[in-house]
């Protein structure tokens, strides 16, 4: 009789004798633990959720849904960031990894390092819009090189912005020709009949640099590069300078204009470049202009979120009088993707043109207080404007001053998207077609 081979025990490998080779337990020691590991991670949150606990939006993203069948392929490839939003203890887990990091390497947990572009502020660090560009030209950095942090952790617990130093070191296009081109803009304007104004916020960096830790990514090369920046940017290009405003203004409170857990500046800041740009527009017109203190109010601080955590931060908010008497300081506007419009009846101190502040997050963090020293505004935000540009067209066409305002590490870096050939060249005809007399 012929033994026939390579076929398997008709029993399961299980009730087979230990001694004998194919022999495997049906639940070894190391299938148990992965059981009880799998079951812990998964019944947690859910009892978690059946108690009340819900997940926070501890980013800057609203929490991701559950990818629907229609998706095709993106229901599974959305499904990791579904379950990762969802879990109901992750801040805890993020501000555990953070403290075991410190307390046995002495260091921050690096989780601000790599995944997506930089979060949190998006202060205009965009890519030009859609359309023809000037020419091939390398992306904005996104904090995910080796050795870089999107948050740089100062002394006494201030944080700071990891691109305002990267975009120095790391620029689109050199500040000359961001310079070359700006003014290019600025003569599209003007030729039309209207006013051009642009200003530049200074980074945190540059206003409160006492608190930065001695060593930081890109330290040298973005401290060669500063001095030069601000030469060329308020000679050539003419900008606003900020920069004494926000040091008087510091002065007199006390304390720095930005707060130590956020990238923008207090309100104070906001006050300045309102006042900064009515004098721009028409000098002297702020000299019946009248400020006070109404109370303190917090808010959520937008560095922290990079790290993964929340924090807050503290201001103080003003009333502003431009003629003395009445406050016209107004809510918060959260969104300015789109055009929006305030107009106010004129009074004495306030711009009674119609004037259009393209800008970026400082606007939108400034937007309490800009609509107090003009009759008639429009507040615009740059980065998103590929995705309306018709709006962003007419916006110029129907402002008599038009004021353009862009972060000093925005500028640095060359992300200006309202630079493009394109775009001037769309923004000069339409306008040309309907000047200003």
């Amino acid at each position: 009789m012929v033994e026939e081979r390579g076929e398997l025990p008709a029993v399961h490998e299980a009730w087979l004798p230990r001694e004998h080779a194919l022999h495997r337990p049906r639940h070894g020691g190391r299938q148990l633990t992965a059981l009880l590991s799998a079951l812990v991670f998964f019944a947690t949150p859910t009892m978690l959720w059946v108690l009340g606990g819900r997940p926070a939006e501890i980013e800057n993203h609203a929490l991701a849904g559950f990818p629907g069948i229609t998706e095709g392929w993106g229901l599974f490839t959305g499904l990791p960031e579904w379950a990762t939003d969802q879990l109901v203890f992750r801040a805890a887990a993020i501000q555990a990894a953070d403290d075991v990091s410190r307390s046995i390497f002495g260091e921050p947990a690096p989780l601000d390092q790599g995944g997506a572009p930089p979060a949190g502020p998006l202060p205009g660090n965009t890519p030009p819009p859609r359309g023809e560009p000037d020419g091939p030209v390398p992306g904005p950095p996104t904090g995910n090189q080796r050795g870089q942090r999107r948050v740089i952790e100062g002394n006494d617990g201030w944080l700071y912005y990891g691109l305002d130093a990267e975009a120095k070191c790391s620029p689109m296009r050199p500040i000359t020709q961001t310079v070359d081109k700006l003014n290019e803009l600025r003569r599209a304007v003007q030729n039309s009949g209207r006013q051009f104004i642009f200003v530049v916020p200074p980074d945190k960096t540059t206003m409160v640099p006492q608190h930065l830790p001695e060593e930081y990514p890109n330290k040298e090369c973005s401290q060669e590069v500063a001095a030069d920046f601000w030469r060329l940017i308020t000679g050539r290009g003419r900008a606003v300078d900020l920069r004494p405003g926000l040091a008087e203004a510091a002065e007199r409170i006390g304390q720095p204009a930005y707060p130590p857990q956020d990238t923008h500046w207090r309100d104070e800041g906001s006050i300045v470049l309102a006042r900064q740009l009515a004098e721009q527009v028409q000098p002297g017109i702020t000299q019946r202009w009248t400020t006070r203190p109404v109370g303190k109010y917090t808010s959520n601080a937008d560095l922290p979120v990079i790290l993964g955590r929340q924090d807050k931060k503290s201001s103080m908010r003003y009333e502003l009088r431009p003629d003395g008497r009445a406050d016209r300081t107004g809510p918060y506007i959260e969104d300015i993707d789109t055009p929006v419009r305030r107009y106010a009846t004129p009074v004495p101190g306030a711009v009674d043109k119609p004037t259009l502040i393209f800008g970026d997050s400082f606007t939108n963090a400034s937007s309490s207080y800009l609509p107090a020293a003009f009759n008639d505004l429009t507040l615009l935000a740059y980065p998103p404007m590929g995705e309306h540009l018709d709006a962003v067209v007419q916006s110029f066409v129907n402002a008599e001053v038009i004021v353009v305002e862009s972060v000093e590490r925005s500028v640095a870096g060359g992300w200006l998207p309202y630079l493009d050939k394109a775009f001037i060249e769309r923004v000069r005809t339409a306008m040309a077609a309907r000047p200003v007399r």
